[in-house]
Formats: C-alpha cells, sequence, structure tokens
C-alpha cells in the first residue's frame, strides 16, 4: 500500500511538473506572451528546471527543446524512483527511457484533452477573461483540422467531441503501444 501511495504522489507531482514544461513548450510555440496569469504561474513552477538546461540546449525557432528536455528528465526520474522502490533488476532498467518517452506523450495527449475541455466549457459559458483568450489561442490549433473535416452541424461546432473522442483513441493506442513493447 506504501508504494501505491507513493506512486501516486510521484504521479501527480511529477506529472504536473512535466505538464506545465510542455504548456511551456507549447505556448512558445504558439507565440502566446507569458505576461497573462497562466504564462506567469508557468514560468515561476518551470524556470527551475528549465534554464539550467537553456545554457546547454538553445531554443531553436519556435521550439523550446529545453522544456521538452525538461520534461523528459522528469519523467525519467519518476520512473527511476519507481525502479529503485522496487529493487528491480539491472535488465529492466534499459526500459526506463521508453517509459520516460511514453510518460511525456501521455501527459501531452492528457495536456490536449484539458485544453480542449476547458475551451468547449468556457466557450458555452462566454467567460471574458485573461485566462479565457489563452485557452482559446491554445485550443485553436488543436481543432482546426478538425473543423475542416467536419462542419458546424445545426450551428453547433462538434470539433471538440470529435478531437475529445481522437485524443481518447490515441491515450489507448499508446498504452498498447507500451505494453506490447514492454511484453
Amino acid at each position: 500500500m506504501l508504494f501505491q501511495i507513493i506512486s501516486f504522489l510521484l504521479d501527480v507531482a511529477v506529472g504536473l511538473l512535466t505538464g506545465l514544461c510542455l504548456l511551456r513548450l507549447y505556448m512558445q510555440a504558439q507565440r502566446i506572451p507569458f505576461s497573462n496569469p497562466v504564462g506567469r504561474l508557468v514560468f515561476a513552477l518551470t524556470d527551475w528546471i528549465v534554464l539550467p538546461l537553456r545554457r546547454i540546449v538553445p531554443a531553436s525557432g519556435r521550439w523550446d527543446a529545453s522544456s521538452l528536455i525538461a520534461a523528459y528528465l522528469l519523467q525519467m526520474l519518476q520512473y527511476l524512483l519507481l525502479w529503485l522502490m522496487l529493487g528491480a533488476g539491472g535488465s529492466q532498467a534499459l526500459w526506463l527511457p521508453w517509459l520516460a518517452l511514453c510518460g511525456v506523450a501521455r501527459i501531452a495527449i492528457t495536456g490536449c484533452i484539458g485544453i480542449v475541455l476547458v475551451y468547449a466549457i468556457m466557450s458555452w459559458i462566454q467567460a471574458r477573461s485573461p485566462v479565457a483568450a489563452v485557452i482559446e489561442r491554445l485550443a485553436e490549433p488543436l481543432l482546426r483540422p478538425v473543423r475542416r473535416v467536419i462542419p458546424l452541424v445545426g450551428g453547433i461546432d462538434l470539433s471538440p467531441l470529435v478531437l475529445l473522442v481522437l485524443l481518447q483513441i490515441a491515450l489507448m493506442v499508446l498504452a498498447y503501444v507500451q505494453a506490447g513493447v514492454l511484453r
């Protein structure tokens, strides 16, 4: 039971930090200013790991590789700690980089789901806040390809629903691939 509690707490803490590093990466790629409350929060919680990495790995164009590397290193640390707690054998350590990569992908997909859900809810209640503008700018690039395929139905935009279903399927495929490789 203690292992489950520690595993859960690690998953929550490291998952949030990894998600924030990925959000930082995505916000910079979308050129969203960090002067808003979301941006300030992301910077405050990720500067400690991203800035030292930026000295080693500079940004290239719109993509901040140091944020992506930070997310990967956080996942690697989580799986390493869990592996050490289990007292697993040496050959199983070879799977830690794969687990970390799958962890980053899982958090990225889950983050997209969160962005689309918050966007859909905020569009229903017509929220006017600095956070709503940021969420809209984050969600639009995700929804744009789906909107090209799915037209409005009776004046209702079903693209968030379709994207949520596709993202859930992506999570299922990722879990299947991850389990298949580990067998």
